[in-house]
């Protein structure tokens, strides 16, 4: 009876000590970064898919320009190549290239918007006005979306690191800490100059 009543409150100890374990906390955060993450790929998407109509509309305007709609349509093309999936999150090198991937896109779509400088008349246009709302609006979605993500592989990651919960991470679950977006193209070294 004693050697029973042992072992009951043994088990009672364990599951109030699992309870403290981080377990759920951990598998919750989990998640969280795939979630946030499902809404970067969403918002990449979104632009992936404008893309066609803007190199269409300007097109219209700016045929001996090509190469600046090459580029873009190379860039595209790139990005629409990349598998990116869940497992990209366990990969920094997969996530290394998907960054680059998106760099290269932004920065031909980048290129795009200073040929359309050149075009009063498509400026203009409504159907241009309306694809360039909506890109722009893409671009702010996208950084939300990313600051979402950094935000959730911050709790994350801390909750993998810190004590007790580093236990439950490290020899229950396996886990480890993730990497998260690391800033596009070369650092800012000095300010942008605006003339007026």
């Amino acid at each position: 009876m004693a050697r029973r009543i042992m072992v009951l409150s043994a088990g009672l100890i364990l599951l109030m000590t699992l309870s403290g374990c981080g377990y759920n906390k951990l598998q919750g955060l989990d998640e969280e970064v795939k979630s946030a993450w499902a809404e970067v790929l969403n918002q990449y998407q979104r632009r992936f898919d404008l893309i066609p109509n803007l190199v269409n509309t300007v097109k219209g305007y700016a045929t001996h320009e090509k190469e600046t709609l090459q580029a873009v349509v190379e860039a595209r093309a790139k990005v629409g190549q990349m598998k990116v999936d869940a497992s990209t999150l366990d990969n920094a090198e997969a996530l290394k290239k998907f960054q680059n991937a998106q760099a290269g896109l932004r920065g031909a779509l980048q290129r795009l918007m200073v040929v359309v400088e050149r075009y009063p008349e498509l400026k203009a246009n409504q159907n241009f006005r309306d694809l360039q709302v909506q890109l722009e609006g893409t671009e702010n979605r996208i950084a939300v979306a990313r600051k979402r993500y950094i935000d959730a592989v911050k709790a994350y990651n801390k909750a993998v690191r810190y004590f007790p919960t580093n236990l439950t991470a490290k020899y229950i679950l396996h886990m480890k800490t993730r990497e998260t977006f690391q800033p596009e193209g070369q650092p800012i070294e000095r300010p942008p100059e605006v003339k007026f």
